[in-house]
């Protein structure tokens, strides 16, 4: 790993602020190596003046719970930003929820519930607020977009701003975000429905869910983008002509393997770690799966799961 970044001075912090640290345990496919450091702030301020002073040369990539990402093998250069506790609060008043960027969407989902607000598209979407709002994560026909009053964020010079829904940008699986600036917390509205029904309604979605797909494996979630741009609606006319699972399904790539990767055999769009899988491997299956997917339909698969690093 080259030493040019960690032996740059790095600004004081209440966080903890740790080099060459390993990032394999931090992401869901249990995959990459290290990066030059990995900062958690104590809180917003702490984050704030960290970015501020530091070296302005210096690389930050914003780290979530790791549920939809490939850490290469050769780790990560400059500083990865992973917020924790001080970051995943969660408020509800006036029929408005706030989440902390670290809250967990599942978490949100219920509490909002409990307030009798209706954000149960979250509950079976793996990974935090922060990183919902960066992929514009939703599913059964809703999105964060559909939902997102603002966010507030920390740019890479130190200032806090808030992005309206008209500055991110949204798209399918997409938002823009200031190049370095990390996310912290986000606002959103909801329809009000009975607490019980809502409850009822996410044991319903939960069960379909680990009914249809590989929940006790290791994966990264859905692996590629729909062709048809668009996710499941859950809706009885839904359509799977132009899913990413159908169109891999007709390949012949369900349950196909390289080395300790796997595409999923209950989900052909889950990419697995199935024995020990290097990032490699993983991103390997998933180039192989989009090269035999354009030649068997046309359709040139987007990854889905972002992928970040560098190779060995």
């Amino acid at each position: 790993m080259p030493d040019a970044v960690p032996t740059i001075p790095m600004p004081d912090v209440r966080g903890a602020l740790t080099p060459d640290r390993p990032l394999d345990g931090l992401t869901w496919l249990r995959v990459g190596g290290p990066a030059d450091w990995l900062f958690q702030p104590a809180d917003q301020d702490d984050l704030a003046d960290f970015l501020r002073r530091l070296d302005a040369a210096v690389p930050v990539f914003p780290m979530g719970v790791g549920s939809n990402l490939i850490v290469r093998d050769g780790g990560i250069r400059g500083v990865v930003v992973r917020l924790g506790r001080g970051f995943n609060g969660i408020e509800i008043a006036d029929g408005i929820v706030t989440a902390g960027a670290a809250a967990l969407d599942a978490h949100v989902a219920r509490k909002a519930a409990d307030a009798g607000l209706d954000l149960t598209f979250l509950r079976t979407i793996p990974g935090s607020i922060g990183g919902a709002v960066r992929m514009n994560a939703g599913c059964y026909g809703s999105y964060v977009a559909d939902h997102l009053i603002d966010a507030r964020a920390v740019t890479r010079d130190g200032q806090q701003i808030v992005l309206s829904p008209a500055d991110l940008r949204f798209a399918y699986r997409h938002a823009e975000l200031p190049e370095g600036g990390v996310l912290i917390s986000a606002r959103f509205r909801a329809d009000t429905a009975a607490p019980e029904a809502l409850h009822a309604r996410m044991e319903e979605q939960l069960a379909k869910r680990d009914a249809t797909q590989p929940t006790r494996d290791r994966s990264a979630g859905s692996t590629f983008r729909n062709p048809a741009g668009f996710s499941s609606t859950g809706r009885a006319d839904d359509t799977h002509e132009l899913k990413a699972w159908k169109l891999i399904e007709d390949a012949g790539l369900r349950g196909y393997r390289l080395g300790g990767a796997q595409m999923s055999e209950k989900h052909p769009n889950f990419l697995l770690n199935a024995e020990g899988a290097t990032a490699s491997e993983l991103e390997a299956l998933g180039e192989l799966v989009r090269e035999r997917v354009q030649a068997a339909s046309g359709h040139l698969l987007q990854w889905e799961v972002i992928r970040v690093g560098d190779p060995v």
